[in-house]
């Protein structure tokens, strides 16, 4: 009897133990236990070696990576909900699958957008620094710390897909209003239970709101969707908050028009070219006219388990001989 060979796996970050340990007993599973960002030459030798990369959404594997594949690299099962760092297309033209694992952070991370929603105009972090920093506090008073009122506020979503769905939810609990802008219409019942107002002008809901989540995919059209000019449109007293994809935003003209007081503040768990970090931003964060976060949105052990087991069912079912259920196509234009 022929025993089949267990696909070589490497995995480029350090993921749950319980993944990983599932991991070692399916497939030849390559770790990274010290969880230290491959280096180019490392994801040059992890390409040609593998039956399948495990990627994860900070690595970068564009055309010039797969262009230097091994031949035996038939899968890139990607650790993250997004594609933004693949190139999907030169990957398909050299024959190499792409999937990713969707629908499992919906709800973190529409937690973590409510928190941010809550956080900035009730200025929560400031009054947590404040007393953590055994600053002074003089007890109660009528006009200390005031923030702005949530209950009874607009707000607008950009990209109304699962996780822009999952925030409505949410904050019409809060006692928002809920307004959307999507490129179609959600269903009419989701509209009728939301009781959601849908914006096909983009320029207009954003002149019309009181707080903007940004909860669209990273896409080149999506590419500074939020750019100075429309950041411009939004009014003085208005918030922005972003937990999608730093690159969604223009963040030099979001930096400028909070430094001018031309908008309230906002709340960032996700930045244009992080890890790195503008200056400007935590210069911000230091004045308390921003929250910043270091990418937490889906960061909850249950969700990373759950991606976890995303991947691994893509790459068995792969090799199984069968369509993985969260195979990604090339977009076509």
């Amino acid at each position: 009897m022929t025993v089949r060979k267990k696909p070589l796996v490497v995995i480029t970050r350090k993921l749950p133990d319980q993944v990983e340990t599932r991991m070692r007993e399916l497939f030849d599973a390559k770790l990274n236990v010290d969880d230290k960002p491959m280096t180019q030459p490392e994801l040059v030798a992890a390409m040609k070696e593998a039956d399948v990369l495990v990627p994860t959404i900070t690595d970068r594997i564009d055309a010039a990576l797969i262009a230097q594949a091994g031949e035996n690299l038939r899968l890139i099962a990607n650790f993250g909900n997004g594609v933004d760092n693949i190139d999907v297309a030169a990957a398909a033209k050299k024959g190499i699958a792409v999937t990713n694992t969707p629908n499992v952070l919906n709800e973190d991370t529409a937690d973590m957008t409510m928190a941010l929603i809550l956080a900035v105009p009730r200025r929560l972090t400031e009054g947590a620094e404040l007393l953590k920093s055994g600053g002074k506090w003089a007890g109660w008073s009528p006009t200390w710390m005031l923030g702005r009122r949530i209950w009874g506020k607009r707000l607008g979503i950009v990209g109304m897909g699962r996780i822009g769905t999952a925030v409505a939810r949410r904050a019409k609990a809060f006692g928002l209003s809920i307004h959307y802008h999507n490129r179609k219409r959600v269903a009419p019942a989701i509209e009728d239970e939301l009781e959601a107002t849908y914006w096909d002008s983009l320029d207009q809901m954003l002149a019309r709101m009181d707080i903007i989540s940004v909860n669209c995919p990273s896409t080149p059209a999506t590419f500074h969707l939020l750019s100075a000019r429309r950041l411009e449109l939004m009014q003085p007293r208005s918030y922005l908050v972003n937990t999608a994809r730093g690159d969604v935003v223009d963040e030099e003209a979001l930096i400028r028009l909070i430094d001018e007081g031309k908008l309230a503040g906002a709340g960032l768990d996700v930045f244009e070219h992080e890890p790195s970090m503008n200056p400007k931003l935590q210069k911000l964060a230091k004045a308390n006219k921003i929250v910043i976060l270091p990418h937490m949105g889906s960061a909850t052990i249950e969700g990373r388990i759950d991606m976890g087991e995303k991947v691994i069912i893509n790459i068995r079912t792969f090799f199984d001989g069968h369509r993985p259920p969260d195979r990604v196509l090339p977009r076509t234009v």
